[in-house]
Formats: structure tokens, C-alpha cells, sequence
């Protein structure tokens, strides 16, 4: 006789199962296994896979062959309960069934169709990551949207030209290709909404001043950056260099507030952080390593959300991650729990995700990474401003490691990495002479607590 599952209290031998009817009360009849059973004689698992191919029967009585691995992840849950909740009462089962019987096509596009929501976002995401589905930036298609709200918005005819003309062959241009590369970061899509609505409220400004955009003098925009919202100054530079390239207006010379502007964590303060998130019991794994990276490394948090387990170099005596283009060894204990991460990264799996994930922190979406926020929202419960922290690791990394190679190092650009060297006060001047032959720089970010 096979053990008990995990379900049942007692055997079928303890509980009487010398008798037919003793076996009945406890072995599955579609398995054979000794279990607590669910429904008309059969065990949770086995009832999850006879509701799970009744609800995906298609037009031929079958499970289509488009949704078999849908339903093959479906019925391997960890928690069978969990997953026959799901099929019984969730919001995306009855959108499930309807995909399965053709009443709403098998494509985006008959997705779309539906009313938006979480159910029609989680759905998605389970036949994408499962081949039924090609991928699509939803990103980009959320993005496309906004932009044309934003547009529709605009009630001056020249002004709606010059501006779509923007947003399509600037805006929307670079941030697909971009994503052809790379997964899109949310602060992407965020930059570009930033961007057209610096656009519209400079034009709505010289508009308010009765001057055209050809016209307008460095006076003009000087008093723009003055009286306008700050967080539209630096975007509204994109869209002058762009209109200037096209001579649809001059150029100007925008200075916005200085590069890293806003405070920055102390140094007392980012060491007693580091030496929390590397020290205390109670501090989860991902919380100890995305602080890390922030607080150490200088990374933003779209580009950790976005990080895959491919970026991690474990050697077994010796670990890496990269960043930028080039590795950068991981010391201990901040090695060991990147490790445990790249081990047990969820405690939990969404129902129906892949056995199999590249993102090095996942989220609850099958097959897609966590977002930025959830993990501004994780350190912020922990006293970690990540916009802080990460200047006050850029300050210090800049004042130590020469702009090009910061730059390599963190993936971040030459002329951002030499803006912070200057805000930092380093001198590289003699770096050349110092990595000439026969020269060696020893200068490297920490690669550890500091």
C-alpha cells in the first residue's frame, strides 16, 4: 500500500483498510494514491485535471492544442486547492473557457475586446508565457495610448501637427527601438509621457504669451524655466533639440537644474543601511540584495526589476554580476544571498507560470519581472530612499573610479558618469599616465559592505 498523501490523517490499513469499503474512504480512483479525496472518489489532484480539461474543451470536445501547455501548468499548481478555487471562482477562468471555445478569438487583439482589467492583464501573461500567445510590448501599447490622449488634448491645429510629428518620430520611435534591444524599463514609457507634456506646456506657454515657437528667444524659455513645473524643464529639452534639428525653432541653450539634483542619503546613514540589509535575520533575501545594488552598485530601480539570472556568474568560489560590460565580483555575504535568490526567488508561484523563469526577481505576472514600484515600496518599508541612496553611492563611486570606466562598470553613460566625478570632486586627470604600461589602477567600485 503507497504512503498517505499529504492530505490524510491516517492510512487506509490504520483506518480500517483491510475492508473494500475501508480502502474506498481513502485511495483515489483515478491515481491509486491514499489521500483525502476531493470529489466523487477522486483526490484534489486529480479532480484539478478533470475540471481543468472540461473547462478548456474546445469545439471538439478536447483541449486544444494551442492551450495544452496552459493547461498541463495549470494542473501541475503546487497547491491543487488553490488552483480548483481558481477554476471554480476566479475572475479569468470564465475568460479562460471562452478562449478555449472560441467565443473570443485566440489573439490580442480578442483580448482587447474585453473589458480591461487584472483578470484580462494576468490571462495574457499565462498564454504568452506558455507559446499561445506572441509576446507584445504592453508597455508600448499603454504608452500609445496616454500619448494619444495627451494629443487629443490639444486643441490648436498647428500645434496638434508638430507634436504628433514628435511623439511618432521621436518619442514613440526611440523607445521601440529600445525595446528591440532590451526589455523597456517603466521610467522609459515614464520619460517619454514626460516629454510630450514638457512639449505641450512650453507650446501652451508661448501660446498663452501670443509667440510662436520659430520666434521664441533664449529670453523667453529662460522665463519659461522660471515660472514652469521643474520636472518639465530637463524633458522639455528633447523636444527643442528636436524641433531645432527640423528648424521649427531656434537653438536655444535650456539649463536645467544640475545633474543628481536632490539630497542625498549620508554616509553614516547608507552604511547603517548596508549594514542592515547585510546583518538583520529579519530582512528578506530580495529586499537584501535589490538595496544592495542600490545602495552599493548605484542602480535604478527599473534596471534591477528588469535584470535576468543570466547577468549572475556563479563559479562556485567566486560570484559576479554584471551590470554594464564588464563583471564585477561580489563579495561575501552579499554573494551568498544573491545565491539564495537565484534558489528559491518566489516562496510562491502564480498559477499557471512556467517551471522556468529568467527574471532574477518575478513577479506576479507569469514570466514577467517584478515592477520598479514594488520594489521602491519593499525598501521604502525598510527606511531605504532609493532615489537618495543610489546619489549617494554614485557620489562615492565617481570620487573613486574614473568616468569610463563607472560607465562600463554600471552601465550608465560616459558623459552622466563624468558629471558625477565632477559633483564628486575626483580628479582623473593622471588616470591615463597611471594605466599607461607598465602601470596598474586598482581603483574599483565596492564590491562589498563598505
Amino acid at each position: 500500500m503507497s504512503p498517505p498523501g499529504p492530505g490524510a490523517n491516517r492510512c487506509a490499513d490504520c483506518s480500517g483498510g483491510n475492508t473494500p469499503a475501508g480502502l474506498n474512504r481513502h485511495v483515489c480512483t483515478g491515481c491509486g494514491r491514499e489521500d483525502k479525496l476531493y470529489e466523487r472518489g477522486s483526490c484534489a489532484r486529480c479532480s484539478l485535471r478533470r475540471r481543468a480539461d472540461v473547462l478548456l474543451a474546445g469545439p471538439a470536445g478536447t483541449v486544444p492544442a494551442a492551450l495544452t501547455g496552459v493547461r498541463d501548468a495549470i494542473t501541475a499548481a503546487p497547491n491543487p486547492r488553490t488552483a480548483l478555487n481558481w477554476l471554480r471562482r476566479g475572475t479569468g477562468a470564465p475568460l479562460l473557457a471562452a478562449v478555449a471555445s472560441g467565443a473570443v478569438p485566440l489573439s490580442h487583439a480578442g483580448l482587447d475586446s474585453q473589458p480591461p482589467g487584472r483578470a484580462v492583464d494576468y490571462l495574457r501573461a499565462v498564454l504568452v508565457a506558455h507559446g499561445a500567445l506572441p509576446p507584445r510590448d504592453d508597455q508600448l501599447a499603454r504608452l500609445e495610448r496616454r500619448t494619444g490622449e495627451l494629443l487629443a488634448g490639444v486643441t490648436d491645429p498647428d500645434h496638434r501637427r508638430l507634436l504628433t510629428a514628435y511623439t511618432t518620430w521621436r518619442v514613440l520611435h526611440r523607445v521601440r527601438r529600445r525595446g528591440e534591444h532590451r526589455p523597456a524599463p517603466r521610467t522609459a514609457t515614464r520619460h517619454a509621457i514626460l516629454c510630450l507634456r514638457a512639449a505641450i506646456a512650453l507650446l501652451d506657454w508661448l501660446a498663452t504669451q501670443d509667440i510662436r515657437l520659430a520666434d521664441m528667444g533664449q529670453a523667453h524659455l529662460d522665463r519659461w524655466l522660471l515660472d514652469g513645473p521643474p520636472a518639465l524643464a530637463r524633458p522639455a529639452g528633447d523636444f527643442l533639440a528636436w524641433a531645432a534639428e527640423r528648424r521649427a525653432a531656434p537653438r536655444l541653450t535650456l539649463t536645467p537644474p544640475a545633474n543628481g539634483n536632490g539630497p542625498a542619503t549620508g554616509e553614516a546613514d547608507r552604511h547603517r543601511q548596508v549594514d542592515r540589509l547585510l546583518h538583520d535575520p529579519d530582512v528578506a533575501t530580495i529586499d537584501r540584495v535589490v538595496g544592495c545594488f542600490v545602495l552599493l552598485y548605484a542602480q535604478q530601480l527599473s534596471r534591477i526589476a528588469a535584470m535576468t539570472r543570466a547577468q549572475i556568474h556563479d563559479r562556485g568560489t567566486s560570484l559576479s554580476v554584471r551590470f554594464g560590460h564588464a563583471d564585477i565580483d561580489i563579495d561575501e555575504p552579499l554573494a551568498g544571498f544573491i545565491r539564495a535568490q537565484l534558489a528559491d526567488p518566489r516562496r510562491h508561484e502564480s498559477l499557471g507560470a512556467p517551471t522556468q523563469n529568467t527574471w532574477l526577481f518575478p513577479g506576479h505576472l507569469p514570466n514577467r519581472p517584478i515592477t520598479p514600484a514594488r520594489l521602491g515600496a519593499r525598501l521604502s518599508a525598510l527606511g531605504v530612499n532609493p532615489q537618495a541612496g543610489r546619489r549617494a553611492a554614485l557620489q562615492e563611486l565617481a570620487a573613486e573610479v574614473p568616468a569610463a570606466v563607472l560607465a562600463d562598470l554600471l552601465g550608465i553613460a560616459v558623459t552622466t558618469a563624468v558629471k558625477w566625478a565632477h559633483t564628486a570632486g575626483g580628479d582623473w586627470s593622471r588616470y591615463a599616465a597611471d594605466t599607461a604600461p607598465g602601470q596598474q589602477s586598482t581603483s574599483r567600485p565596492a564590491a562589498g559592505a563598505p
